[in-house]
């Protein structure tokens, strides 16, 4: 396998779903590249970071990245074993229409102010759900158009999404214990033991990854090893 693998699963008029997989051999920043349009990226497998400038952002599956067009960003993977995402776009004015617009940036261009959101086990379940079904071919591509925008819809969505407002050191401290997880990911942890690791209070840190992540440190973990199986009324908000 290539660096990059990319693997077409859909694409018409409003909506383009790809299943991209990366080796990960390249452990410090890659050269900057630039998306040419606005992605949805959720990681389903693996972890990686990714670099705006001075700021960083943890991809795993507990959250959804925001690829801006035309703005440039390096990745890097402090844990081997590489990485897999589904990537979905959409029209801008589709964009415009499901996204709240405070989290959308102020450019000519459709985007978003924040580089990523956590995002809930049912938007979990709906990635495995259109991957596995657009690979299987076992869902037609007007369900599909369907299930996509109610994961964009959940996804951004402000009681279904958690959009973090921490400060700079609390989301570092955060990130850290995010790389701590991943990289062993059969590891029952114990809070002592990732206190003793990343250098910090059990209690402090738990308070700050709630605080950042708006969950507990221990459902993160779960959802962070396997999606939730179980679907239920997923439409329901659009």
């Amino acid at each position: 396998m290539s660096e990059l693998d990319v693997t077409s699963l859909l694409r018409t008029e409003i909506v383009s779903l790809r299943d991209v997989t990366c080796a990960g051999s390249c452990r410090h920043r890659t050269p900057e590249e630039t998306a040419s349009t606005t992605h949805l990226v959720f990681p389903y497998r693996g972890i990686y970071m990714r670099h705006v400038g001075r700021d960083q952002a943890v991809a795993d599956a507990n959250h959804v990245l925001f690829f801006n067009a035309d703005e440039g960003y390096q990745v890097s993977h402090p844990v081997a074993g590489g990485d897999s995402s589904l990537s979905l776009s959409l029209t801008d004015s589709t964009l415009c229409e499901l996204a709240p617009a405070h989290i959308l940036s102020d450019r000519a261009i459709a985007g978003f102010r924040h580089q990523h959101q956590g995002i809930d086990s049912r938007a979990q379940a709906l990635v495995a759900l259109l991957r596995h079904g657009l690979h299987n071919g076992t869902i037609e591509p007007l369900e599909a158009e369907n299930l996509a925008l109610t994961l964009v819809c959940r996804s951004v969505g402000a009681k279904t999404s958690h959009e973090c407002r921490a400060t700079h050191g609390s989301r570092r401290l955060s990130d850290r214990v995010k790389v701590l997880l991943a990289s062993d990911l059969s590891r029952r942890w114990t809070l002592a033991e990732i206190a003793s690791e990343i250098r910090g209070s059990a209690v402090y840190l738990t308070q700050v990854f709630q605080q950042v992540e708006g969950i507990p440190l221990y459902r993160y973990h779960l959802r962070l090893r396997g999606v939730p199986s179980g679907l239920w009324p997923l439409a329901d908000c659009l």
